[in-house]
């Protein structure tokens, strides 16, 4: 790489995953340092890009470059070698807590107009827009997933299984998924023969014509995809879904990914917050207007609001008393499943409610079952045949289950989670159209007012890079392995015709199934169930959604998994598991000094990356480095050095001196360099004699409140004074 560059990336992120960085990191410098690898981070975080992106607001002093745009140049690079840690995908009140924050440290950044009126207000608004959602993940993932549990962290999975709830045949949960008006039934697709740009087009019933998209461009082959969805069908499911449930006696929950979808599910989830208050919006619906309350904000966001207005407040707590109970996100302070967009991820939420037998958490604190509410059908079924499958046959055992590994199409934006630039809410009863250059219209839809309208597209080489890793991957497992497409799908048909006639030149068609989701979630759960293994290969946000379903049934948690995107360029992208419980983990840290994040994900991607490294640049110490980063992570394991759960055990920080502790003694021991080991070995004594004044070090930071200096923009000196509280490991790493 170049001489400004690193070897390896190791992204600044936010939440429990830079805590953690903050001890773990310094670590992985010193112990590169030996093998001549340097390793720089590149900031990624919420805080980062918002500073990143209005520097004519800021000093000289607070600015700092758009390292994810470096970023996204780097991995179109051969040399690429990124540590990806969960990042946040902001929802809006996300956005504007940050800002919030960022303001108070004295950060003169402009507020995120709810409602842009002027030029002035209308750019702000499109430059936070641009950091909200999924902002970070299309820029970077230049290549296809290739995601499974590590051997070691499946062994000690099924050698220590966790606990999972019962479920009995007449469980009452149940998944609910509009029938008609979706994104599923609506769906068109075509592949292009050649290369050419599009728009996209709003045409009223006047006649009057808006451009919504200008300046689209496709090369030859892409899959274009255009659907939307019906505001009038998904009004009335909700209806109707609210009032099943009352009769029913169970909770009422929605599952959504407002976060990564940032343009459409924020709108549905605002359909629902609607929808639950009714009443109340028919009643007040113009004074709600007058307080600026946007129910795409959340029922949290419209409750502070109304605080003040004790007629709205008795509304709802009228109408609230009368509707079916909601799931929780937290009882104790009444934080229900529509407080906050963010704060139900349907990857996280179904798996969680899953494991636990299908029951969810009541207002009353008590578990009971749930209607899981997905308005869109594209992918519910996985989840409600998931339901059924347990219903029929009890809870997975994880002592004995075995593992699905997921082979995921994401590169270059593929398919939903690229489709935020194309994505719009109807002004006006009228017409859509996907207008190409040749003036010929590719997709059109008849919509009305409040209708959700998206175009999404998967370009050919994304798609055969798709396809080849999956048959290298079955090859290298030999097992079960199945394409979880629907011909009856839109867009799943056209990925089909790629799909059979690679298989088929390639001579291995045999080796692989084609199934639609549903029936490709039986299969699954059939070959699992029955302590074999089985590969997913799926579309962008099946990826998404097993690569936690599956993992969570496993292992219990999804932020294990080894997560490797092989990028196209030649490159590698470690990403380290997923971040979902990432705040509870720093409230817990605020309030008790006590950080319980695992940093199994990371130790996987680490040794997975020097590995790369060594092999891209026949740099043998990276190797040697490497393949002890894989006997520390079995120390991790074997020796029960993860951290706890509760405060006064053994945290994060403790995992991370074990980690070092296990690498120095595996390097010193190891034959194949012995300047390395001379080099280790003085550490792994000093590790191995200094455990117990380390650990009383350790132990003694836990129990009061922690100063981070911040939630999102933590101060880096408070921070690291938090994240390494023993000078005898401080002193020993350097």
């Amino acid at each position: 790489m170049s001489d400004t560059t690193p070897d390896i990336i190791y992204t600044k992120v936010d939440e429990a995953p830079e805590l953690a960085s903050a001890s773990f990191l310094p670590i992985i410098q010193k112990f590169a340092s030996a093998a001549g690898v340097s390793v720089g981070t590149k900031d990624i975080s919420l805080a980062g890009r918002i500073i990143a992106t209005f520097p004519d607001h800021l000093t000289e002093a607070q600015r700092q470059n758009d390292e994810l745009a470096e970023l996204g140049k780097l991995v179109k690079t051969p040399e690429a070698n990124v540590i990806k840690l969960p990042n946040i995908s902001a929802s809006v009140p996300q956005l504007v807590a940050a800002v919030k924050e960022l303001q108070a440290q004295g950060y003169a950044l402009p507020d995120y107009p709810d409602a842009p009126e002027t030029d002035e207000e209308k750019a702000i608004r499109a430059k936070y827009d641009s950091i909200k959602g999924s902002a970070v993940n299309p820029v970077l993932r230049e290549g296809n997933s290739d995601r499974r549990a590590a051997v070691a962290v499946k062994k000690f999975a099924q050698a220590n299984p966790h606990r999972m709830g019962d479920w009995t045949a007449d469980s009452q949960t149940r998944v609910a998924s509009m029938s008609s008006g979706d994104f599923f039934s609506n769906e068109v697709s075509a592949t292009l023969p050649a290369e050419t740009s599009a728009r996209i087009v709003h045409v009223a019933e006047d006649g009057t014509e808006t451009v919504l998209k200008d300046g689209l461009s496709y090369p030859a082959g892409t899959v274009v995809d255009a659907t939307y969805m019906s505001a009038r069908a998904l009004d009335a499911f909700l209806e109707d879904e609210i009032a099943k449930t009352k009769d029913e006696g169970t909770l009422f929950s929605l599952h959504m990914k407002a976060t990564m979808m940032k343009v459409s599910d924020p709108i549905i989830f605002g359909h629902a917050v609607k929808a639950y208050l009714k009443p109340v919006f028919e009643a007040h619906g113009d004074a709600l207007k007058s307080l600026g309350v946007n129910p795409n904000s959340g029922l949290g966001d419209l409750l502070e609001r109304v605080k003040d207005n004790a007629e709205i407040k008795a509304a709802i707590d009228k109408v609230m008393a009368e509707r079916p109970p909601m799931y929780m996100v937290d009882s104790d302070r009444g934080i229900t499943n529509l407080h906050v967009p963010s704060d139900v991820i349907i990857d996280a939420s179904m798996p969680a409610l899953i494991r636990a037998g299908g029951k969810g958490w009541g207002p009353d604190g008590k578990e009971a079952d749930a209607n899981c509410v997905i308005p869109d059908n594209s992918y519910a079924p996985v989840y409600d045949e998931t339901i059924r499958f347990f219903k029929e046959n009890g809870k997975l055992d994880p002592a004995t289950a075995g593992t699905v590994q997921n082979i995921g199409l994401m590169a270059q934006k593929a398919e939903e989670y690229g489709s935020h630039p194309t994505t719009f809410e109807i002004p006006a009863d009228g017409t859509v159209k996907m207008v190409l250059a040749d003036g010929s219209v590719l997709h059109e839809h008849q919509v009305e007012t409040g209708d959700i309208w998206r175009s999404a597209s998967a370009r050919k080489a994304p798609i055969e890079d798709w396809v080849n890793l999956a048959i290298d991957r079955q090859k290298a497992e030999g097992c079960e392995a199945i394409f979880w497409l629907d011909e009856s799908r839109a867009h799943d048909a056209e990925l089909i015709a790629y799909v059979r006639p690679i298989l088929e030149a390639k001579g291995v068609a045999d080796r692989f199934r084609i199934m639609a989701p549903r029936d490709a979630t039986r299969a699954t759960l059939e070959t699992i169930t029955k302590g074999e293994n089985s590969i997913a290969i799926t579309g962008n946000v099946l990826r998404d959604y097993l690569t936690d379903l599956f993992p969570i049934l496993e292992l219990a948690t999804s932020a294990k998994m080894l997560s490797i995107v092989k990028l196209m360029q030649g490159g590698g992208l470690f990403e380290t598991g997923a971040g979902g419980s990432a705040p509870k983990h720093v409230q817990q840290l605020q309030k008790e000094n006590h950080l319980r994040w695992d940093s199994l994900g990371e130790f996987c991607a680490l040794g997975e990356s020097l590995q790369f490294l060594a092999d891209q640049t026949g740099n043998a110490k990276a190797k040697v480095l490497g393949k002890a980063v894989d006997a520390a992570t079995q120390g991790i394991l074997d020796h029960g050095r993860s951290p706890s759960r509760k405060v006064g055990e053994p945290d994060n920080r403790d995992s991370h001196y074990w980690f070092a502790r296990y690498w120095a003694e595996a390097l010193a021991a190891q034959t194949d360099d012995a300047e390395m080991a001379a080099h280790f070995d003085p550490v792994a004594e000093a590790l191995g004699a200094r455990e117990e004044q380390i650990v009383t070090e350790l132990a003694a930071a836990q129990g009061s409140p922690a100063d981070l200096g911040g939630y999102y923009h933590t101060d880096p000196e408070k921070t690291a004074a938090v994240m390494r509280p023993s000078a005898t490991l401080n002193g020993i790493i350097g």
